[in-house]
């Protein structure tokens, strides 16, 4: 799902693979905080482009309704 942050995963899942104790005294804690950062990235870069699509979808909304008025004589 995540195809930008596989390898950092991976990578965070090897650490866990290492044990318990391994992880319990912070060894992980690095590769555990790049996941987040990656993730907060992914999910601030689909917000915005969300947004966009949205802007999009709406001005051509708007321009259809413009259209339809046109050619119905309400022009303002």
């Amino acid at each position: 799902r995540h195809a930008e942050c596989a390898e950092i995963m991976s990578a965070l899942e090897e650490c866990h693979a290492k044990g318990f104790l391994y992880k319990s005294l912070g060894n992980c804690n690095d590769t555990k905080k790049k996941v987040s950062d990656c993730l907060s990235a992914a999910r601030m870069k689909r917000i915005q482009d969300n947004r966009e699509a949205a802007r999009a979808k709406k001005e051509e909304y708007k321009q259809k309704i413009r259209e339809l008025h046109k050619s119905l004589g309400l022009d303002d």
